[in-house]
């Protein structure tokens, strides 16, 4: 008897489902929805009115020039000859082992003199470092010209806008540790 009921409350419940939808209703409001939107294009403007002008010879320059090529072939030689030659001394010796970290990663935390030459200590890392002038710093080729008590100075070589190389200076600070 159990199994009669809920057989026939499964079938009411069927029957509820497959009875009339909205589905009319809604196909009818997306029609009135239609016929009520139109769109709104707007004119594509008329063309410009092309004028051409006139190419006088006497007021431009030949671009295919011979003496226009050439200077502009001296300039390049020479600025990639400087630079060449600012950069290739770096090039050719060997790295030292400072120079595998940014010098932002660096930290002067204090000076001392050594045989009467200053020599500066440098944290990388949390281990400490003995540099003089003379040892290189950074991956910019950075080589020191100065130790003082409170600061490191360096020599970089870096690229500028224009891809030259260039000198620039740079400094490392002596860091007080806060308690």
């Amino acid at each position: 008897m159990m199994p009669t009921r809920l057989a026939a409350a499964l079938a009411v419940v069927l029957l509820a489902g497959c009875g009339a939808s909205h589905q009319e209703e809604t196909l009818e409001w997306m029609n009135q929805q239609r016929a009520q939107t139109r769109p709104k294009v707007q004119p594509i403007p008329e063309p410009k009115q092309f004028s051409p002008q006139a190419y006088t010879q006497e007021t431009a320059f030949d671009p295919f020039s011979n003496q226009k090529l050439t200077q502009a072939l001296k300039r390049e030689t020479t600025q990639s000859t400087s630079s060449a030659a600012l950069l290739a001394p770096e090039l050719a010796r060997r790295k030292e082992p400072l120079e595998g970290f940014p010098l932002d990663t660096m930290s002067m935390v204090g000076s001392l003199l050594k045989q009467g030459q200053p020599v500066a200590l440098v944290r990388v890392d949390n281990l400490l470092y003995q540099v003089r002038p003379g040892n290189y710093l950074g991956q910019n080729y950075g080589k020191i010209t100065k130790v003082g008590e409170a600061e490191v100075v360096l020599r970089e070589i870096v690229q500028d806008a224009a891809g030259e190389w260039i000198e620039r200076s740079a400094t490392l600070q002596l860091q007080e540790r806060s308690k």
